[in-house]
């Protein structure tokens, strides 16, 4: 099959992109490169694909309207894994019209892609953040979720809320999937994993936010990948006996998932698996919580083992280790 991912030099959408490359099927990778973390990172990444068969990679912004319906006109994609976002929590602080243009507009683009070109499949990327203020463990996709913290959430949220209107009037199928902090090899510059490692490997203190009285459903991107790779192929249909008490589907072709890896890991115990892997204690400095962020995570995935006979089971351990193996390696640290 023919498939666009967007975002396919960040850190998931090369993942994924890869995965799809090796199954046999043909890839347009997008990405506008932006300057938001390292451009270098994301173009080593690109390199990694580029020359395989069936790829081919354009640089574009979500939020170009005429250019992403001209691409979806021209190639007609059968299923799109829509992955492209301007990434952050914190970020959001700082500059919220970046996650409107990226997150809101880009999101529009491509379902109106969808909408005029018959693609028989959308999947989009959610996040765990849309959970806010809930505070029942673990979070379900069942359960409502309208009090966001940030305006990264917020955006997210909406995202699935354009999805269900498209569904709803379109019948165009869409997935969301709420993931859960993604870590692993050629990981995100701004994550706790790779500023921890780096910080820890050039002997300067870390920043422990909550007083590390977090917890955080740490997930190891070859399962986020094995999720997506197989919920790609699992079509929603309508729920034709929906009453409106299951949030995660519709009477629409609409459907979300968590995917996460069911077992959240104590800040302090994600921090010593750092310490281990690279042989060196870290400094630490401790600072009260920051504002957009939440004391813990913890995804509720049976209804993913259901769909796809999948439940991610990397253990943190392992997952930090061939992390910081990568990250030596790359940065000859």
């Amino acid at each position: 099959m023919k498939f666009l991912v967007t975002g396919a030099a960040g850190f998931i959408g090369f993942f994924v992109t890869k995965r799809l490359l090796e199954q046999g099927h043909s890839v347009i990778g997008l990405d506008n490169l932006n300057d938001y973390y390292d451009v270098q990172l994301k173009r080593d990444r690109v390199a990694q694909l580029a020359g395989t068969p069936g790829f081919e990679f354009v640089e574009m912004d979500l939020a170009d309207r005429e250019g992403i319906a001209a691409l979806f006109a021209s190639q007609q994609f059968n299923r799109v894994i829509h992955l492209g976002a301007q990434a952050g929590v914190r970020y959001s602080l700082e500059n919220p019209m970046a996650y409107v243009d990226s997150n809101l507009t880009g999101t529009m683009t491509i379902l109106e892609g969808c909408r005029h070109n018959k693609v028989e499949h959308l999947v989009y990327a959610s996040s765990s953040s849309v959970y806010g203020m809930n505070s029942k463990m673990p979070f379900a996709t069942g359960d409502r979720v309208d009090h966001p913290v940030s305006l990264y959430a917020a955006t997210k949220k909406s995202n699935e809320l354009l999805a269900h209107s498209y569904s709803h009037l379109y019948g165009i199928p869409t997935t969301g999937l709420r993931f859960f902090t993604v870590y692993g090899p050629w990981g995100r510059p701004d994550m706790a994993m790779f500023l921890f490692t780096k910080a820890i490997l050039d002997g300067k203190p870390i920043k422990v936010f909550n007083h590390g009285k977090m917890q955080r459903d740490f997930t190891y991107i070859d399962d986020i990948v094995e999720g997506i790779v197989r919920i790609q192929d699992v079509i929603p249909q309508p729920n034709p006996g929906w009453n409106g008490s299951d949030a995660s589907t519709s009477s629409a072709p609409y459907k979300i998932f968590n995917i996460g890896n069911n077992q959240p890991v104590a800040l302090m115990d994600f921090i010593q698996a750092i310490e281990k892997a690279t042989g060196i204690e870290a400094i630490k400095e401790y600072y009260p919580m920051q504002d957009g962020d939440v004391p813990a995570t913890y995804a509720d995935i049976d209804d993913l083992q259901q769909a796809v006979g999948f439940r991610p089971a990397t253990s943190i351990e392992e997952g930090v280790q061939r992390f910081v193996d990568w990250y030596r390696g790359y940065y000859k640290n």
